[in-house]
């Protein structure tokens, strides 16, 4: 395995010192370091892949140096425009050392939202014309590899990738934060909003975004006795829950659609707000679970903190906004929220992290799609 320390001063012997990305589990112990021990002017965590290539972009026209890209290969999607119209040597001829965590690499047990992108992730990367290589878990085959890579973008002005399997970082924990406590997790939290969707309605739907917010959303209707029928839990596709919604509120009238999602997840793609108000959707309602972390891939921090989701969800032309940051409050918030007329947000402040034996739903997504169609067409 790899220190990230010393991979990591690999990078500074080769002068490549400024870091932006979105955190990726497989990334997450060299993301930690990076977090740890760069300073916040050349450590721009993004809020998707494609910014953070416009990112380094913009670094590289104002020093001349190599920036590094981190993602998970999931991202590609997101940074696949910038690389080709930007910073492609048929373009500006930017050099962007990109590191990729490799989910669903072939052979390797994944989620199945990671297969076909494990499949294709280094096809990808050689159809845009990208070199790209396995990072070595050996430090001095690291060594050379970073040595000859560097070289070859000063000479040539192209990409290259660093494509990292599972488990080749050692692992590196996360310094303390100065953190507010909030007096709810977020399982706390989803389960007594179950409880007031269920009172409220037979008929509310919840779209819930990838990562643990789904899996805890499972896990509770499995332990208040419900049925999964009127849930949609999504797995990959981060940012894009609020769009999922709106397109079964749409179609769905007489039904309340509850989104679920998390802070990341709405900074990823937050223009989709605007898109929802556009269509008066008077049965969305839009429920924010800030924690201000990508808590799924490591629990670095989020731009939460300095943004304000209500005032942005106001100005965007949502009815109706509101917050719950305690037990007590949130019930009503939420009975407030399912009358009102939409579209309408309610930010709830939950605490970071998760139990340790959470776990994952054991109903295949095939499965659990076609209950969910089979609910709305009943």
């Amino acid at each position: 395995m790899l220190e990230p320390s010393k991979f990591f001063s690999l990078l500074e012997e080769n002068e490549v010192e400024f870091f932006t990305g979105v955190p990726d589990s497989l990334l997450k112990y060299f993301c930690a370091y990076v977090t740890d021990n760069v300073s916040e002017e050349d450590h721009i965590i993004a809020a998707n892949e494609g910014n953070a290539i416009g990112v380094a972009a913009g670094y590289h026209l104002a020093t001349g140096k190599i920036p590094l890209v981190y993602m998970q290969n999931s991202g590609m999607g997101n940074a696949t425009n910038p690389l080709l119209s930007l910073v492609d040597e048929e373009v500006y001829e930017i050099p962007v050392l990109l590191m990729i965590g490799w989910r669903g690499e072939p052979g390797v047990k994944d989620a199945c939202q990671h297969i076909k992108q494990g499949k294709i992730t280094r096809e990808l990367l050689d159809t845009m014309e990208i070199p790209n290589h396995v990072l070595p878990e050996d430090i001095l085959e690291a060594k050379g590899l970073i040595e000859e890579i560097v070289e070859g973008m000063k000479e040539d002005g192209k990409p290259r990738a660093l494509v990292v399997r599972r488990g080749t970082f050692s692992e590196y924990t996360l310094g303390e934060e100065d953190e507010v406590r909030c007096e709810m997790s977020r399982e706390e939290a989803i389960e007594q909003m179950l409880k007031s969707v269920g009172r409220e309605s037979g008929e509310n739907l919840v779209v819930s975004s990838t990562g643990k917010i789904s899996r805890e959303l499972y896990e509770v209707r499995e332990r208040l006795g419900q049925g999964h029928e009127k849930d949609f839990l999504m797995v990959g596709s981060m940012g894009h829950a609020s769009q999922i919604a709106l397109g079964v509120a749409l179609k769905n009238e007489d039904k309340q659609v509850v989104c679920m999602e998390g802070d990341g997840s709405l900074i990823m793609h937050m223009g989709g707000l605007a898109t929802i108000s556009l269509n008066e959707v008077t049965n969305f309602k839009h429920v924010i679970l800030n924690n201000c972390a990508h808590d799924s891939v490591g629990g670095q921090p989020t731009a939460a903190p300095v943004v304000d989701f209500q005032k942005i969800a106001e100005g965007a032309g949502y009815r109706k906004v509101m917050m719950a940051e305690r037990s007590a409050e949130l019930e009503e918030k939420m009975k407030e929220l399912l009358a009102c007329e939409g579209p309408a947000l309610l930010e709830v402040r939950v605490e970071k992290g998760a139990r340790e034996d959470l776990g994952r739903p054991d109903v295949e997504p095939l499965d659990r799609k076609k209950m969910f169609m089979d609910f709305l067409q009943d």
